[in-house]
This record gives structure tokens, C-alpha cells and sequence, in this order.
């Protein structure tokens, strides 16, 4: 997979990831004469030279900068920096250290000891064995209740979980067509009315990066008729979601679905 976020600093690196999920502090962080990691206590001791350090943002003292320079000329700095927001002590030690840096970036994507390439130059982070797939997540409305299906054991993924209408987008197929096209193979129903278009999601499960295309439809039928791919449904509340086993991103999916419905990006009805 590969993240487009912003380039703070230029150059290229690659190393495995150091995952700090809190604020950091190159000053008193890290020991510049061995570059291993002061805090946070649970990472103490944890070696950072060469890796590619991940933060969702820098903090304290502007001496901060100096440090990541410190650590440049020690041999021991980091490879490259990824952070969620850069903030001006980082940025500028990393130039004056000449450490790629990117921002932008959604750190829950990444995973501790995660292979990355840092690309300072086009803003970008690349996780080579993390493969990319784009799907559809229908979700459909009658009255109050929304429609969720259990999975089959014959599906490839996620079995026995509960989900909306999915399918993956074929290679020259827009997600919208994939979205139909799985409605009428599922359910067999042909009377869907497109309410809205969310916008993608992405939720990272092991070594695959699932870009989700939500769509919210209307539907009459309260009968459905599902095919292999499923063993049963139920029309549910939309909080009562929480008691399910659902596949990851489908809590997201309905709440960005669901939300501000007066302000459906996407109201053209579309029957099919």
C-alpha cells in the first residue's frame, strides 16, 4: 500500500517502523549517545537508528531540534520520521538533519515493524507487503431499521461475521456499478434507491488495506432472499449494531452514512 500525505523534508529512506502512539519530545526522549529511547517507559531502551520513527506529533523544547542533529552527527538518528501533524521543532531538525519527513498521514494504517519506504520527495509512505483492495459496503435502509447479513463459511474472508451487502470492485468497474451489481446477486432485489455516496474509508486487517466505498440505499422489501454468500439477516437498529460480531470498518460505515442525512452528498435516485 502506499499513503499519500505531505512531504515535510526531502529525501528517501527505508527501515522498519518505531510506533510511538503518543506525543514525543526528541529532548529527553531519546539518548543521543546510543539512540535508544528514554520514553515513553514502555518503549525504554528500544533502539531507533536506522528505523523510521512514527509519532503522531512533536512536543517541548526547541532544543528538541538540535537533538535530531545531535543524532544525525552520532550516527544513531533515525532513517526518516512519519508524523499524523508536523509541528516546527521536528520539521526543523529534520532539515537540518536531512531525515525525510512526511505528515498527513493515518497512523492506525500502520503497524509496529512495518517494512516502510519514506518518499520526503512526494509525500508519500509505502508498506510493500500490505496489499491494497477496494471494495463496496451497501448499506440498506427500510424505515428505522438497516439490513445486516451474516457471512457464509464459503466466503474467502471474514466468515460467520456480520456485514452490509459487500463485494469487491472489479479491474474497469466503478464502485457504483459494483454496488448494484452485488445488491441484485446477494438479495436478488432490483428496486434499490441510491440515498447517498460516503466517502472511501480505509481500515488496515493484517497485511491488507481495505478501501471501503460505503453507499446508503432505500429499500420496500422487508423479505430477502440471500444467496451462498450468506446465512442469514435481520433489520436492526442502527445502535443496536454494537451486539453484532461485524466485519472491521462497518460501524464507521453506518455512522458516516447515517450521519447528517440531511446533507447526502450524493441524492440522485437510482433504480436498477
Amino acid at each position: 500500500m502506499i499513503l499519500k500525505g505531505r512531504g515535510i523534508s526531502k529525501g528517501k529512506a527505508e527501515g522498519d517502523l518505531v510506533l510511538i502512539h503518543c506525543p514525543f519530545s526528541f529532548l529527553g526522549g531519546v539518548d543521543t549517545k546510543s539512540g535508544s529511547l528514554l520514553t515513553p517507559k514502555e518503549l525504554k531502551g528500544r533502539q531507533i537508528a536506522g528505523r523510521v520513527l512514527v509519532f503522531p506529533v512533536g512536543k517541548g523544547s526547541t532544543v528538541g531540534s538540535y537533538t535530531i542533529l545531535e543524532l544525525k552527527r552520532a550516527g544513531n538518528s533515525p532513517a526518516a520520521i512519519i508524523n499524523e501533524k508536523a509541528e516546527p521543532i521536528v520539521a526543523t531538525g529534520a532539515v537540518m538533519a536531512g531525515l525525510p519527513l512526511v505528515d498527513k498521514i493515518d497512523l492506525s494504517l500502520l503497524r509496529d515493524g512495518d517494512r516502510a519506504l519514506v518518499d520526503g520527495n512526494n509525500g508519500t509512505v509505502e508498506i510493500p507487503r500490505v496489499a491494497e483492495k477496494h471494495v463496496v459496503s451497501c448499506i440498506l435502509k427500510r424505515k428505522d431499521r438497516i439490513l445486516i447479513l451474516r457471512r457464509s463459511e464459503k466466503v474467502g474472508t471474514f466468515k460467520g461475521y456480520w456485514a452490509g451487502v459487500s463485494g469487491f470492485v472489479e479491474k474497469g468497474e466503478m464502485p457504483l456499478e459494483t454496488a448494484f451489481k452485488e445488491i441484485l446477486e446477494e438479495l436478488g432485489v432490483n428496486s434499490a434507491k441510491l440515498v447517498k455516496t460516503g466517502e472511501p474509508l480505509m481500515i488496515r486487517s493484517g497485511d491488507v488495506l481495505w478501501t471501503i466505498h460505503p453507499y446508503l440505499f432505500d429499500v420496500d422489501e422487508s423479505k430477502i432472499t440471500t444467496d451462498w454468500e450468506h446465512t442469514e439477516y435481520r433489520w436492526i437498529l442502527p445502535n443496536e449494531l454494537a451486539s453484532y460480531e461485524i466485519v472491521p470498518g462497518l460501524d464507521k460505515v453506518v455512522s458516516s452514512l447515517l450521519a447528517n442525512s440531511g446533507g447526502a452528498r450524493n441524492c440522485n435516485s437510482h433504480a436498477f
